[in-house]
């Protein structure tokens, strides 16, 4: 039987489709110094879970993603390159990270393996690269595993009860923080944990909708 997970702790959703994801990850010595856990959820059941639209079916939205991801990677010096074809089916990775329970490193080198060596890892030749490259040469069967799929899909129930809808995205304090541009935020709310409870804050999260649209 699947663990669920540990809500009280500090986690932190991704799914390796996601290049910010990547970048946020490439940024792990400026998180907050406490152990977070490493979930690995598909971004695309959780947007059709919340009704959500991906950027890739929006043409200028996607143009506008891509180059933003690019330069936020330039912006903070980090190697990138797009794989091949996006969006890929990142299925199999996902659940290969399930699978083994990946740590910080393993998780890192897979990134690595998609955004900055520009590899598909959907195709068989790119996902048996990458079982070769982390030592696991038996991936395909571990994927295939019921307990890998049940661990992958708990992981996406879960997320969907703590309200999370997208990647990256923090969950610190039983709050939630999304997006590689929220680190300063995560960091800022991991010192002052209070600023959550300000008025102000306080005030903003309970607004009313003013338009039904």
């Amino acid at each position: 039987m699947t663990q669920p997970i540990d809500a009280a702790s500090p986690l932190w959703f991704y799914d390796f489709v996601s290049p910010f994801s990547y970048l946020l990850l490439e940024q792990h010595d400026k998180w907050p110094s406490m152990p977070f856990s490493l979930v690995p959820v598909s971004v695309y059941a959780l947007y059709r879970h919340w009704g959500q639209r991906p950027a890739n079916e929006v043409p200028q939205k996607r143009l506008f993603v891509y180059r933003h991801a690019l330069f936020r990677a330039e912006q903070l010096g980090i190697p990138f390159r797009m794989p091949p074809v996006h969006p890929f089916d990142s299925t199999k990775v996902l659940l290969l990270a399930a699978a083994i329970e990946a740590d910080v490193p393993t998780v890192c080198t897979i990134f690595r393996f998609i955004w900055r060596d520009g590899r598909d890892p959907s195709t068989p030749d790119g996902f048996a690269d990458l079982c070769q490259l982390l030592n696991l040469p038996h991936g395909e069967r571990l994927i295939e595993h019921p307990d890998t799929k049940a661990r992958l899909q708990r992981n996406f129930d879960d997320a969907v009860a703590l309200g999370v809808f997208g990647v990256p995205t923090f969950r610190l304090h039983r709050q939630l923080f999304w997006g590689e541009d929220a680190l300063p935020m995560v960091l800022y709310c991991a010192r002052s944990p209070g600023w959550l409870e300000s008025p102000e804050v306080k005030r903003i999260s309970a607004l009313p909708s003013g338009a039904a649209l």
